[in-house]
């Protein structure tokens, strides 16, 4: 995953989608694992050399399985089943143990951003074990399952995507009789037209979408994060407790309490380090991202 919806990468969106529902994956896939309501849903990172893999389901502990590994790659890359291939052989082979064979899937916006030269993976991509996913091919998004329609929605055309999004709510509404389930898709409608249309103030995508954002969670999160962001940025000289409680805040929203050893961390951190931890941590997805970031500053 490389690119962008507005100022935040279209991975942290599919990484919040999958998290939420793991099942997603393998309503994308022609064979589905017995066991696929128990899967788990993981990013990892594969060390010697140092890659990062999008997504990993792992199939129960108790019970060795399949494991499944997903790119979402909205950017061309001519080099993206080299990696691909090496990063899901890498963690193949360090937990073999765990697993008893392994799948990657490949989800693209359409054809047209595919690496061109498949040659020397030609046996491998037109396997059973390899699966290439075009969204704008899935078909009618009005009659796709709701969490195939919310990735659907990630390349709607602009034009199109208000109508579409506020039908998905509508739908969601009911359809959806888990509460829980049901707000968890506003949340994610709400995430990617909110990143769709950056520009606008929240005024307008309310009125865009027929919603209030106010109480919604990507709402609450923008607005502190831009208050961290305003405040760290507006300081030409030290720190208050205030401005890293702030911080300290928005990443245990993202990765519940925080170790001491990392908190005393960033409480370490001078106005330089703690300004670009306000911005990277936009796109942190695991609690290690954080702990990489500080060993490296």
């Amino acid at each position: 995953m490389r690119k962008e919806v507005g100022v935040v990468k279209r991975d942290s969106i599919f990484f919040q989608i999958f998290q939420q529902s793991p099942t997603l994956l393998f309503d994308l896939l022609p064979n589905v694992p017995e066991n696929a309501s128990r899967y788990r849903f993981a990013s990892v990172a594969v060390k010697e050399p140092k890659f990062e893999i999008d997504g990993v389901f792992l199939p129960p502990e108790e019970q060795p399985g399949v494991v499944y590994y997903a790119e979402v790659q909205f950017q061309r890359d001519e080099r993206l089943y080299e990696r691909v291939v090496s990063e899901s052989s890498n963690h193949f082979y360090r937990n073999r143990d765990q697993f008893t064979d392994w799948q990657a899937a490949v989800i693209y916006p359409s054809r047209s951003i595919e690496q061109k030269d498949v040659y020397p993976y030609r046996a491998l991509l037109n396997s059973d074990q390899f699966h290439r996913i075009y969204l704008n091919e899935l078909g009618d998004i009005r009659e796709l399952p709701l969490g195939l329609a919310l990735m659907r929605l990630t390349i709607e055309p602009p034009k199109k995507a208000p109508d579409t999004a506020r039908y998905l709510l509508a739908r969601s509404n009911n359809e959806v009789r888990d509460p829980q389930t049901n707000r968890g898709i506003m949340e994610m409608v709400t995430t990617i037209m909110v990143y769709k249309f950056n520009k606008l103030s929240r005024s307008e995508v309310e009125e865009m979408l027929g919603t209030s954002l106010q109480k919604t969670r990507v709402y609450q999160e923008a607005k502190a994060e831009g208050e961290i962001i305003g405040e760290v940025r507006g300081q030409a000289l030290g720190l208050n407790q205030g401005q890293r409680s702030l911080i300290s805040l928005m990443l245990d929203r993202k990765f519940g309490k925080l170790p001491s050893r990392t908190q005393k961390a960033i409480e370490a951190l001078e106005l330089s380090k703690l300004e670009a931890l306000a911005i990277a941590l936009l796109d942190f997805q695991t609690i290690d991202d954080l702990k990489a970031w500080l060993k490296n500053s």
